[in-house]
């Protein structure tokens, strides 16, 4: 038996056996889609769809880990195994364990390099790591990153030893909230609305080989009046005489071809492009080549939707928010992307899917994504299903109990940071645009949530607005007002509550994002026995879908005099918190689907 055969039959062998002995960890609430997990094929689905490529490889599946004190250095040996990407804190890690701000939590894995890949560039890929991350390839330093929600990549070529084997070692650090970073609302020691930590690898962790010279980046935005978009690239190893071939295709057949000899951005005119709304979620793909002397360097597939969000004055002096140039009432949920079994991460890309489907199915065309950032496949349906988003930035540097007020009379005041957590924020702030402007269902940026964390708020706002001017900036929902941003918007629970429009709505639009929070404890699907709690809580499903009519009907008037949009408070349960549409594991719906659709879309039909 060659050594190499040998080998392989071990790396079988082991496989085998972690996926024998791995199973959730505790006695919590789990989904459905947790009794189909397969350690060996944890989230398959290429992680990053704005910008695929053919050659890569899946590292999720069982990998070593143990918990050191932050001052020991790199270990010798593993406390066992924990399965990627489910975060150590979480019952599909297998593991269940907290890490805390003292200690570092050490993953390692071994893998063996496909042929095809050898010979070319290898890039080591990483949809999110909570919080400070550093890398190790066999045995030495590929890079450190900061930051719980972005994407990040290492190129690990000359890292990569001969032989069948290679070894990846990850050290990670996450404070929680005993740091300044964005970390939305996990807390140490969870209760109310504050929940469990989430620490280390969430998100994806993947290999591809790509040439000398590559896309390091690619977005598209969409110009409707001007039917026209723009492809930006960014390139590592662009050299002069190197050209970029763009084409832009509906279901297979080709609408145009370009070619061009710049990094660009690259305007490309589309007369008669259907436009991307909710109603019609309508989307083109793009294939962008890099060819250099008539051969061909790298290739990717993206895609991109036709839409325009903005605002737009009426004869009263009210400011409406607008899709497409009309007016289009945005009504969603409050959506916190939480899981009983995965926490930050979904069981599975069908349960991923699952909530904007039935957000969907139940008469919803918008979600606030609330203090949290999902995997880029979250987005990618949201596209397709027709979904808009509005995206929070995770907060920090906040305690639970920071001041915010719905009287905007109030002067406003702003958090003192320092500087090195201005610096993460802003940084982190950047990277979260930078990851998300490709995705077209976005049309809101949130910078700050209420008043947690909130600092310099003119300045913030601003900068977003500059940065990415083709989406709406909401500067601080239900924080403290500024005169900033495209959004008036006020928080107020559990019933509708609006400003006087002929003041507040005639540079901003008026919204109400967030109210409702109705609640209802279903037995056997909550997170605790006790301790459960709601705005507003009620005995049955009956009661409850009587007190959501009553919200809606006093919803209704306020469209009319300048109301452009409302978040309802909340999709699911999350932890202990029963105000949710749906409970925490998703098995029981509150309300019944097809009657909360009826009693929804009476919003839509409301005149403006």
């Amino acid at each position: 038996m060659n050594k190499q055969f040998a080998l392989l039959i071990f790396l079988v062998y082991s496989l085998n056996a972690g996926a024998q002995t791995w199973k959730p960890a505790g006695n919590k609430i789990r989904t459905s889609w947790s009794e189909n997990i397969n350690p060996t094929a944890a989230h398959t689905e290429y992680p990053r769809p704005q910008m695929k490529r053919d050659s890569w490889m899946n590292l999720n599946g069982l990998w070593d880990y143990t918990i050191r004190y932050k001052e020991e250095g790199k270990p010798v040996t593993f406390s066992g195994q924990i399965l990627v990407p489910f975060a150590i804190e979480s019952s599909l890690s297998g593991v269940g364990k907290t890490v805390g701000e003292n200690n570092q939590l050490w993953y390692r894995k071994t893998f063996s390099l496909p042929a095809s890949m050898k010979g070319k560039k290898i890039l080591l890929n990483f949809g999110a790591v909570d919080w400070e991350a550093e890398v190790f390839v066999n045995g030495k330093t590929a890079g450190t990153h900061q930051g719980g929600y972005d994407p990040f990549s290492f190129d690990i070529t000359g890292l990569i030893v001969k032989g069948p084997s290679q070894e990846i070692v990850i050290r990670v650090w996450d404070p929680t909230d005993g740091g300044p970073q964005p970390r939305g609302k996990q807390v140490s020691k969870p209760q109310g609305i504050w929940y469990t930590p989430v620490t280390g690898i969430w998100q994806t962790v993947w290999l591809e080989a790509v040439a000398d010279s590559y896309f390091e980046d690619v977005y598209t935005v969409p110009d409707l009046d001007a039917s026209a978009i723009e492809v930006h690239t960014a390139l590592s190893g662009f050299k002069p005489g190197d050209k970029i071939n763009i084409s832009v295709t509906d279901q297979g057949k080709n609408i145009t071809t370009k070619t061009f000899e710049n990094i660009g951005p690259h305007k490309i005119t589309l007369p008669g492009l259907q436009a991307w709304s909710p109603d019609h979620p309508k989307l083109y793909d793009l294939t962008i080549s890099l060819e250099r002397a008539g051969k061909p360097l790298d290739e990717v597939t993206s895609y991109f939707g036709m839409r325009k969000i903005s605002l737009k004055k009426d004869e009263n002096g009210i400011q409406w928010i607008m899709l497409n140039n009309q007016f289009q009432f945005q009504l969603g949920p409050l959506d916190q992307g939480w899981w009983p079994d995965g926490l930050y991460t979904a069981p599975s890309a069908e349960a991923l899917r699952f909530d904007i489907e039935q957000t969907k199915a139940m008469g919803f065309n918008m979600i606030r994504k609330h203090v949290k950032v999902e995997p880029a496949a979250w987005y990618r349906y949201c596209d397709s299903l027709g979904m808009l988003v509005w995206q929070d930035m995770p907060s920090g540097d906040n305690t639970p109990g920071d001041r915010w007020t719905t009287n905007p009379s109030l002067e406003p005041t702003d958090k003192t940071r320092t500087d090195s957590s201005e610096k993460i924020y802003k940084t982190e702030l950047k990277e979260m645009i930078d990851a998300l402007r490709a995705f077209p269902s976005i049309v809101v940026w949130v910078p700050f949530n209420e008043s947690w964390g909130q600092f310099k708020t003119v300045e913030i706002s601003n900068w977003v607005k500059q940065y990415d001017p083709g989406r709406l900036v909401n500067s601080a929902s239900g924080g403290n007002f500024h005169a900033t941003g495209d959004i008036h918007d006020l928080h107020n629970y559990p019933d509708p509550l609006m400003h006087r429009p002929e003041v507040f709505a005639k540079d901003r639009s008026m919204v109400l994002g967030e109210f409702g929070g109705l609640g209802l404890p279903v037995e056997n699907h909550t997170w605790t026995d006790r301790s459960n709690w709601g705005y507003q809580s009620f005995r049955n499903k009956d009661e409850l879908f009587s007190r959501y009519q009553q919200l809606i009907e006093k919803l209704l008037p306020m469209i009319p005099k300048g109301l452009s949009a409302a978040v309802y408070t909340q999709t699911t349960d999350v932890e202990s918190e029963v105000n949710g549409l749906m409970t925490y594991d998703r098995k029981v719906f509150k309300f019944n689907v097809d009657e909360l659709k009826k009693l929804n879309n009476r919003l839509y039909e409301a005149k403006r």
